[in-house]
């Protein structure tokens, strides 16, 4: 957290829970648009810092930066952010493309404010926002707070469904196969064995270990 007025803090633990939600959400979404050169500027601003910040260009030299002394910032509940080089800072293109997927995602774009407030860097959310329907986080999002770091989408890698390579039965000719299965249905026949060996047989699931056991359990009870 910052410790002085003029120290930025980028950290977005520092904002609260869905507010840190939805810029990851945001991110993500840039990312799989394609716009991943955006950073975070500023997250958390106590008010002795956006008093000061307010009184730049007013009562302190310097360019006007904020049109309020009542930000979201205060509560945690807005962030700022940047477009790294080789782009202008602030490029209005690419930030207008963030604004659009902020609006799909229930985030308010400073962008879209009146003239006076216009604040095109500026993203916030309501007290009552929640994850919008149809949307998730899909893995780790890599939110960048420096121009030198890119937008990233993590996803954990899914173990994939590969064939079973256990030891199922497997035969090279119909005639080999024909004489297990009738030699198990004897077995059934003679109640030796109960009749759901059959049916795992049939259905493909009898491993070559089944099948030992089998044979061992139908020569105990032969005896």
């Amino acid at each position: 957290m910052s410790t002085s007025v003029t120290q930025t803090c980028r950290d977005l633990s520092e904002l609260t829970a869905a507010a840190q939600t939805a810029c990851r959400l945001l991110f993500q979404e840039c990312y799989k648009a394609g716009i991943v050169d955006i950073f975070i500027t500023e997250t958390y601003r106590s008010q002795a810092r956006q008093n000061y910040l307010y009184e730049q260009g007013r009562t302190r030299p310097g360019q006007v930066v904020t049109w309020t002394r009542n930000s979201n910032h205060t509560s945690r509940r807005a962030w700022d952010i940047a477009v790294a080089p080789p782009r202008n800072l602030y490029d209005i293109s690419t930030l207008s493309k963030v604004g659009v997927i902020a609006k799909k995602l229930g985030i308010e774009w400073g962008g879209y404010w009146e003239a006076g407030k216009y604040d095109a860097p500026h993203f916030e959310i309501p007290t009552t926002w929640k994850m919008p329907a149809g949307y998730k986080l899909e893995g780790q999002v890599i939110v960048p707070t420096s121009s030198a770091v890119r937008v990233q989408l993590i996803v954990e890698d899914k173990p994939q469904q590969t064939e079973k390579d256990d030891d199922t039965m497997k035969f090279t000719s119909t005639t080999a196969k024909a004489a297990v299965r009738d030699y198990i249905q004897q077995s059934v026949d003679k109640k030796l064995v109960d009749k759901s060996w059959l049916k795992k047989f049939d259905n493909g699931t009898m491993t070559s270990g089944d099948f030992e056991g089998l044979k061992i359990i139908i020569a105990q009870r032969s005896a």
